[in-house]
């Protein structure tokens, strides 16, 4: 079989297909490929400046997450701390009568009977040294007594139930303690009853004596 030989193209001067897919008028414009450039570097920047403040934003976030752990964590230890302190409050208040009651025993002994009587000053001796026992007691778990006599007066640990004019000390000054007060730790848990002195009132002043004045002396004597 003998192959068949296309015969040449007959107008050299026709374009081929692959030229004329092309558009011979078409032109590159050169200030629409920068705009295209421009318009992508800036698209590009506005993402990463959204990416970086989403990042601060995170990171601020973070810090103050942290920031409000460490405060919950110091809370909790001061409450912690609070609590250890302070849990026997209650049952020191109930314990501190006992200790009244101890003390208004030794104070109902009159002066020199425990010396004429041996019983009586054998039982004065044991009520005083448990009467100390438990201060000591009370000292070892934070707990103080407040005896503030010849003290001056503070509103925070004491109770004034009365004043009284004295001479020989200055005004504000504890001259009397009717029930001991207690603290624990820094906190007061029962202030102390107090007599205090104030300033004695000043003795009232005389009257100025009156000034006598002498009748006006008539110069001009008239002759009848």
């Amino acid at each position: 079989m003998m192959m068949q030989t296309l015969p040449d193209d007959p107008d050299p001067t026709r374009p081929s297909p692959e030229a004329a897919s092309v558009d011979p008028g078409a032109s590159v414009n050169p200030a629409a490929e920068g705009e295209g450039t421009g318009t992508a570097e800036r698209s590009v920047h506005d993402v990463i400046a959204a990416l970086q403040a989403e990042a601060a934003d995170y990171k601020d976030r973070w810090m103050r997450a942290q920031a409000e752990t460490e405060n919950v964590r110091k809370r909790y230890e001061r409450e912690k701390e609070e609590t250890a302190k302070y849990a026997i409050s209650k049952f020191a208040r109930d314990i501190v009568n006992v200790g009244d009651n101890f003390q208004r025993a030794i104070d109902a002994v009159p002066a020199g009977a425990a010396e004429r009587e041996p019983a009586l000053k054998s039982f004065l001796e044991g009520v005083t040294l448990t009467e100390r026992e438990l201060i000591n007691i009370l000292e070892r778990h934070g707990i103080k007594r407040l005896t503030p006599k010849d003290e001056p007066f503070n509103p925070h640990l004491h109770q004034a139930m009365m004043e009284i004019p004295r001479g020989d000390v200055a005004p504000g000054t504890i001259v009397q303690v009717f029930q001991a007060g207690y603290i624990i730790e820094d906190r007061v848990l029962r202030p102390a009853m107090v007599v205090v002195a104030k300033a004695e009132p000043k003795p009232a002043e005389g009257r100025p004596a009156a000034n006598d004045e002498a009748p006006p002396h008539n110069n001009g004597g008239g002759h009848a």
